[in-house]
C-alpha cells in the first residue's frame, strides 16, 4: 500500500489507517475476555497483510477496552512497535465519572489531558503515542492549559504528535494561536453518504440548510493538516445486505463501478475519498478480516473525474447546482 505524509509530522503512514474501537467487546464494565484479544490480533494481523501501518484509539472506546485488546499484539510481534503508528484521542468522559452526579461532557483541562494520556499508554502497553487527538471540541476549552499540557507530554516523551478531531476551521485557527506544535490531523466523519465538508464547497451562496461555508478542508490544506476520515464506509449503508432509503441509486452505480474494476463496493468507497486532493486518510472501523482485506482494495485503484462525480451526484438529496 502506498504511503502519504501526516501533516507536518514526517511521518509516512499508509493510506488507510485502521480504527480500533471495535476492538475488546461490550461498552460496558465487563471486563476484556480473551476472544476479544484474539479477535483484535487477527484484525490487526489482517490490516498489516493489507499494509495498513496507522492505527486508531480513543481512551473511551469500549471503556478503555479496545486499547488493552490491542495491547494483545505485542505478545504476537514483540518488535512490531517500531514499525507502526499509533494514534489515540482523549477529551470525552462520560456520565458518573468521577461521581455518579458527574453529567457527560468534554474535559480539554490539562489535569484531563494528561490523566487520559497516562491511561492509554498503560493499557496500549507503550512508552508513547505517535499522535494524540483531542476527541470532540469542549466549549470551556481554555487554549492555554490545552497547550501547557501538550508542551508536557512532548517534553517528556509520551506524545510526539498532536491534533484534533471533529473541529471547524475557527476552532482550529484558536488552539494553532496557542499551540508550541503544528496540527497534524483533523478526524472528521466523511464519506459518500456523509459529505458536508464537501458540500460546503459546493454550495457556496446557495440556501442548502445546514451548509454554513465553515470551509474545514481547505483550512487543513493550506496548513498541511491531515484530514482523517471517520466512518469512511457509512457504517455499512449500502455495502451489506440493506441499502439505506434514498441511497439506492447510489448503492447501484457502486456495485456497478465494483463490478467493472473488479473491486469490493468498499474499495470504491475508499477510492471515492482518496481521489479527493486533500490527501485524506480513511479510517476504517471493522474487526473482520474480510471487509478490511475488501476495504485495502480501495488504495490500489483511482476513479476518474466523470466517475468521483457520478458517485457524488447519485444521492437522491445531493445534485450539482
Amino acid at each position: 500500500m502506498q504511503t502519504m505524509p501526516i501533516g507536518e509530522t514526517g511521518i509516512q503512514a499508509s493510506r488507510i489507517s485502521l480504527g480500533c474501537m471495535g476492538f475488546g467487546g461490550g461498552w460496558d464494565g465487563s471486563p476484556l475476555k480473551p476472544e476479544d484479544q484474539r479477535q483484535a490480533v487477527d484484525a490487526i494481523l489482517c490490516a498489516l497483510d493489507a499494509g495498513i501501518n496507522f492505527f486508531d484509539h480513543a481512551d473511551i472506546y469500549c471503556m478503555g477496552k479496545s486499547e488493552e485488546a490491542f495491547s494483545a499484539i505485542w505478545g504476537k510481534k514483540p518488535s512490531l512497535r517500531p514499525k507502526v503508528f499509533l494514534q489515540s484521542k482523549c477529551g470525552i468522559r462520560f456520565a458518573g465519572d468521577p461521581d455518579p452526579s458527574s453529567p457527560k461532557r468534554y474535559d480539554f483541562s490539562k489535569e484531563h489531558i494528561l490523566h487520559a494520556v497516562e491511561g492509554s499508554l498503560q493499557r496500549l502497553k507503550t512508552d508513547y503515542l505517535d499522535i494524540l487527538l483531542l476527541h470532540r471540541p469542549d466549549p470551556l476549552m481554555e487554549p492555554e492549559e490545552v497547550a501547557a499540557a501538550f508542551d508536557m507530554l512532548h517534553a517528556s516523551g509520551k506524545v510526539r504528535y498532536f491534533g484534533v478531531s471533529n473541529h471547524n476551521a475557527r476552532q482550529m485557527e484558536l488552539l494553532r494561536k496557542y499551540l508550541s506544535q503544528p496540527i497534524a490531523a483533523n478526524q472528521m466523519q466523511l464519506s459518500l453518504m456523509h459529505t458536508a465538508m464537501i458540500d460546503e464547497g459546493i454550495y457556496v451562496n446557495v440556501p442548502r440548510g445546514s451548509v454554513h461555508g465553515e470551509g474545514t478542508i481547505e483550512y487543513c490544506r493550506l496548513h498541511n493538516i491531515t484530514i482523517q476520515a471517520w466512518t469512511p464506509l457509512a457504517a455499512g449503508g449500502f455495502t451489506r445486505d440493506r441499502v439505506d432509503a434514498g441511497h439506492e441509486e447510489m448503492a447501484a452505480l457502486v456495485e456497478r463501478y465494483a463490478a467493472e474494476k473488479n473491486v469490493s463496493p468498499e474499495a470504491i468507497m475508499i477510492a471515492w475519498l482518496l481521489r479527493h486532493p486533500a490527501g485524506i486518510q480513511p479510517v476504517i472501523g471493522t474487526r473482520t478480516p474480510g471487509r478490511i482485506k475488501a476495504a485495502s482494495q480501495g488504495a490500489r485503484i483511482q476513479l476518474t473525474r466523470e466517475e468521483w462525480y457520478a458517485l457524488y451526484n447519485s444521492a437522491a438529496d445531493r445534485k450539482l447546482i
